[in-house]
């Protein structure tokens, strides 16, 4: 195998299509599909960053403007969390607009995140934004499949791969070469997305861990090239052992249309249906359910409590509560929310378990579909994914947690033991010095460690379909016929 034949037929077949003015007109359009979600992923970005920036500011002057107050009106007071964006959500939005952005932190209570975009838009977005990631994914494949799928076929229809073998050009030659020009074809494509979405990175680097921000730029830029070359490859390989040009298009549009609309909507059907999830009704009242077997904290005369009160008594040798040299209310409230914190998260546990399930097909299936292991890396690397939306929950439930906590030792310690029931009048209250002293949210995206190890099966998944490459390239200069 010789590498300049190789480099002259990419060369070759790159000056045959730039001569076709049709893609000239394909680029434009594409160019311009291109230009159209950058702006909007960028403006989406610096938005929605600005305004739930702008909103976390707000909660947290509402939440220091209280004046003295008692301690536990302050944990039903509450406050909200917001989501950061991550930077490369300009790229792939992933899960970003269905999966909320903010979350009401309140004691006893922990509700889920509200406010996404696809609940306040129409069902357009259902069919989902488009997004520079969606251009690569979906429509690049589609604009090779058009480019190269007569790359062999045709050549072998007007008897021109007969004369090229017969002066000493190899089956081998002839499909890395096809192949490498219609990936240096790709590139005219994607190279001003990578630079756009680089000069996007390089604006807002301060937003995140520089070190982070580039390491997952360059690995969804090693493996979009990967992918491309995939595609590529595959065309390729279809137009060689196809009778005519007719028959490698049907064909391609035939492998599209299963690997990349038939089989992602399956995988996910299937993993709703064998691992259903419950409603959020359903799933709150399994919770509550699960806190009045123990004991309700708001119910003087519940059993569990009143062993509660009997011990503390015993423990302090006292007789009654106003007695104690604390307030005994909020550690009611303290162990009324360390009860309902833990079995709310031990239902969330089993609630991720089940969505962990269904993902778990849609990452199996992507051993034998390299376009949905590029979209779960992708969205992985993005940090627009699930695990980074759980990611969030997680932050925003430990931070309510440890604010309702902090409200009971605030009551605890500093509202007087006599004060029986009841949060109300000037002498049973703290100074709001205490609002000030407790630290306001701050959204961490997720780890680069973190996404790396989330996104290890569809990485594992484009390194075998490389390797897969290979071996339908070998069978396939068996099978190539000349004429």
């Amino acid at each position: 195998m010789k590498f300049a034949n190789i480099v002259l037929f990419a060369k070759h077949f790159m000056q045959n299509t730039i001569k076709l003015k049709s893609f000239y007109g394909v680029g434009i359009i594409f160019l311009l599909l291109t230009a159209y979600a950058a702006v909007s992923g960028i403006k989406n970005y610096t938005t929605q960053n600005e305004i739930r920036q702008t909103y976390q500011s707000k909660a947290r002057q509402s939440w220091e403007a209280n004046p003295d107050k008692h301690p536990h009106r302050m944990a039903h007071f509450g406050t909200f969390a917001f989501r950061k964006g991550h930077p490369l959500s300009v790229f792939d939005y992933g899960l970003e607009n269905y999966t909320g952005n903010a979350m009401f932190l309140e004691a006893h209570r922990q509700n889920s995140v509200n406010f996404s975009e696809a609940s306040f838009s129409t069902g357009v977005l259902r069919f989902g934004q488009l997004s520079m990631a969606t251009l690569v994914q979906l429509v690049l494949p589609l604009i090779l499949i058009f480019i190269g799928f007569s790359s062999i076929a045709s050549d072998r229809e007007n008897g021109t791969l007969k004369i090229i073998v017969a002066q000493g050009a190899r089956s081998l030659e002839i499909i890395l070469g096809k192949s490498l020009g219609l990936f240096s074809v790709s590139l005219l494509f994607f190279v001003p997305m990578a630079l756009v979405v680089l000069c996007s990175l390089l604006i807002y680097d301060n937003a995140l861990n520089t070190n982070d921000i580039w390491f997952r730029y360059w690995v969804l830029l090693i493996f979009y090239l990967l992918f491309l070359g995939i595609v590529s490859i595959t065309i390729t390989v279809v137009s060689s052992v196809s009778r005519t040009a007719k028959n490698a298009l049907l064909k391609l549009l035939g492998i599209w249309l299963v690997l990349f609309i038939l089989i992602p909507r399956t995988a996910q059907s299937i993993g709703e249906y064998y691992y259903p999830t419950p409603t959020k009704l359903a799933f709150q009242n399994a919770i509550e359910k699960d806190v009045i077997k123990i004991g309700d904290s708001h119910n003087p005369d519940d059993p569990y409590y009143k062993k509660l009160k009997d011990s503390v008594l015993k423990a302090n040798n006292v007789t009654k509560v106003t007695e104690l040299p604390f307030n005994y209310g909020g550690l009611v409230m303290s162990k009324g929310e360390k009860i309902s914190t833990i079995l709310y998260r031990k239902h969330h546990k089993d609630l991720l378990k089940t969505y962990e399930k269904q993902n778990n097909i849609s990452k199996l299936i992507a051993f034998i579909n390299p376009y949905l292991a590029l979209k779960q890396l992708s969205m992985t690397i993005s940090g627009t994914d699930f695990s980074s939306y759980v990611s969030f929950q997680n932050q925003a439930e430990e931070y309510r947690y440890t604010l309702a906590q902090t409200m009971n030792e605030l009551q605890i310690n500093y509202i007087s033991p006599t004060k029986v029931s009841g949060s109300e009048g000037k002498k049973h209250v703290v100074d709001d010095e205490h609002w000030e002293a407790f630290s306001d949210f701050n959204h961490e995206p997720i780890s680069f460690k973190k996404s790396m190890t989330e996104a290890l099966t569809p990485m594992l998944s484009l390194l075998l379909w490389s390797i897969l490459m290979i071996v339908f390239v070998k069978i396939t200069i068996k099978k190539m016929k000349i004429v």
